[in-house]
């Protein structure tokens, strides 16, 4: 559990000197909750009598993962706050009563070798993790009950296909991510119904620090930053800086409810990433990265890259969301050069 504290107008752009560090563990999954607590003051009222100040609470599980890391650095960031308290999952309930808002994102990356034991652990993580902080949030009175739920899933959802195009009205898909997805978002749907609740479903996550880009990479090294598989399967990707804005953006927006897809809104075939990223490297974009290479680093879990999906930002769009990184040309320079 992480516990920040700051007295400031709401605003949420102070920015601070330095930024939390987090050492993470090889067996955590980045399952770590932190709760972020935040002191906004909201100016006075109409008889011109200040207003209390009112305390905003966020409990952020696997904060200690790919994204939490960096969402915790954005909330600190946004405020002044002295320091960080881890907790295990026997304090989760602590951490999460009196908080305004939750994000779930804990779970066992997928962008890592496939095995039965993995793919149980993959689907495992999830669910019992979503289960057990909605448990949290049912068993809380009201008044010391979180108003928001930010629920991660995935993209995976919708399944795999060359053609079609989906959007957040889609139906699911039929294999195993899909089935994965769906008990997910099951799961996250259990809370009480007085929780505004804000699915993201997230494409493939654009950083150094982690995510399948974090893989690639040396293959590009190795093969000269070919394409990978037939090159024609649809990448669905969002760099790191807009999820967690998106994210960011849920907890205090009512209007962030229901299904959002976690992508950029200009998806691109799997040649075309591999064209710009040989570029960003100064890599050769002719010899194929073969699929064996693939399958050899990520196993089965290789079809997040070698099958993929379009899928398109369209409640985000409507909600008005700006993306930092519309182009992949743009977020895989930054990439590269963070």
């Amino acid at each position: 559990m992480a516990v920040f504290n700051a007295i400031n107008p709401l605003s949420w752009t102070t920015s601070v000197s330095s930024s939390p560090s987090f050492r993470n563990s090889t067996h955590s999954q980045g399952f770590e909750s932190k709760r972020l607590t935040l002191w906004c003051s909201s100016g006075e009222n109409a008889s011109g009598e200040s207003s209390k100040e009112k305390q905003m609470v966020v409990s952020v599980t696997g904060a200690t993962g790919f994204i939490g890391r960096r969402l915790v650095q954005k909330l600190h960031q946004a405020n002044k706050f002295p320091g960080i308290v881890l907790a295990e999952e026997s304090d989760w309930k602590d951490s999460i009563q009196g908080s305004s808002a939750v994000v779930n994102l804990a779970g066992l990356p997928i962008s890592t070798r496939w095995s039965p034991e993995i793919k149980k652990e993959i689907k495992e993580s999830r669910i019992k993790v979503t289960s057990k902080v909605v448990e949290l949030i049912n068993s809380l009175k009201a008044d010391v009950r979180p108003d928001v739920l930010v629920s991660a899933t995935a993209v995976g959802y919708y399944g795999t296909s060359e053609t079609q195009v989906f959007d957040e009205q889609s139906p699911s898909g039929n294999d195993f991510l899909a089935e994965v997805c769906r008990e997910w978002e099951a799961s996250a749907l259990k809370v009480n119904k007085d929780v505004r609740v804000a699915r993201i479903r997230i494409g493939v996550v654009l950083g150094k620090e982690g995510g399948a880009l974090a893989k690639m990479i040396p293959l590009f090294m190795l093969f000269a930053g070919g394409p990978i598989g037939s090159g024609r399967q649809w990448f669905s990707w969002i760099h790191v800086d807009d999820i967690v804005n998106l994210i960011y953006e849920a907890l205090s927006n009512p209007a962030y409810e229901g299904v959002i897809n976690g992508t950029a809104p200009n998806p691109v075939r799997l040649a075309e990433m591999c064209q710009h990223l040989g570029s960003a490297m100064g890599r050769p974009s002719w010899l194929p990265v073969p699929d064996f290479a693939l399958k050899a680093v990520l196993g089965e879990g290789a079809t997040v890259v070698l099958e993929g999906q379009k899928v398109l930002p369209t409640r985000a769009k409507e909600l008005g969301f700006s993306f930092k990184y519309p182009y992949i040309k743009d977020a895989l320079k930054a990439v590269l050069s963070s």
